[in-house]
């Protein structure tokens, strides 16, 4: 075997264990995050019919107030200054999850509010590492997944409120991946604030005695509505960051064992010309002393 084939063997073979060794990072990365996604899925699944629930609730009780009850949350300006709050994760390897946000939130600046101030609040690191190079961010949360607890978000909601309320901002808008299942995330932008006003259906001069008066309830329910409503985005996007990274391992596991196969086939065919060769070599060599 010459020196040539014997380099070619060994460069196929250290390819063949670099496949290896990244198959084995895959496929545990991908059932480490099995593992994370039962958990998360569970938590936002539990949590959907409530916050469905207590929007529900507002919005019906919301539509039965007079036009000069409303709320300082539904204050509907003219729009000049946008705040997007972009919810990304703080790590890779899943695939077009922190893209499809960037490239979602970056065409609101450009284009959807295109001559406004558009500023961001992002939570996530990717998130912020590349809207930082092209907008203002005002303030990141990235340590809010390393305790992702509806009192940790509900503190960053309540600076979202403040910046409205005292007019910084004119309007405030969410964008994130909401969980549909392991390998499908829906890219959503909703309005957080001012509170989108609700057309009533319906009778609703409904017999109720409401106590307090429903100005006051509506006033309590509304912060709580709102720090619920991004707790739920916020959970939404961490159940589809876990999905997200599971089908990306998992395709890569099998993009690896594919390349192994090939590289394995390569490596054997390479091999047995080699050894063919070889075996030609020494039966000319054997009829050339026998002439």
């Amino acid at each position: 075997m010459t020196e040539q084939n014997m380099a070619n063997l060994k460069e196929i073979r250290n390819r063949i264990a670099s496949v290896k060794s990244t198959m084995q990072i895959t496929s545990a990365m991908k059932m480490v995050s099995a593992a994370k996604l039962k958990k998360a899925q569970d938590a936002i699944t539990a949590m959907r019919p409530y916050a469905d629930k207590l929007t529900e609730l507002l919005q019906s009780l919301s539509a039965t107030l007079d036009a000069d009850s409303g709320s300082k949350f539904s204050d509907q300006r003219e729009v000049n200054k946008v705040l997007v709050v972009a919810i990304t994760s703080n790590r890779g390897l899943c695939g077009a999850f922190n893209s499809n946000i960037i490239k979602e939130s970056s065409s609101l600046a450009n284009e959807k509010y295109s001559g406004k101030q558009v500023d961001f609040v992002t939570i996530g690191k990717k998130g912020n590492d590349i809207l930082g190079k092209s907008f203002t961010i005002i303030e990141n949360n990235n340590g809010v997944f390393d305790d992702l607890t509806f009192d940790n978000v509900a503190e960053i909601a309540q600076k979202l409120m403040d910046l409205f309320t005292d007019g910084s901002y004119d309007k405030i808008e969410i964008v994130y991946n909401k969980f549909k299942n392991a390998a499908t995330q829906i890219i959503m932008t909703e309005q957080f604030l001012p509170i989108v006003p609700v057309e009533a259906e319906g009778d609703t001069n409904l017999d109720y005695i409401f106590e307090p008066s429903k100005e006051k309830i509506v006033e309590t329910l509304i912060p709580k509505s709102l720090k619920t409503q991004l707790y739920k985005a916020i959970r939404d996007s961490f159940a589809s960051e876990h999905g997200a990274r599971m089908t990306a391992m998992h395709k890569a596991t099998d993009n690896a064992g594919e390349l192994r196969d090939s590289l394995t086939l390569t490596y054997n065919k390479a091999r047995q010309a080699a050894i063919t060769n070889e075996i030609l070599e020494i039966v000319g060599g054997a009829e050339a002393l026998n002439n």
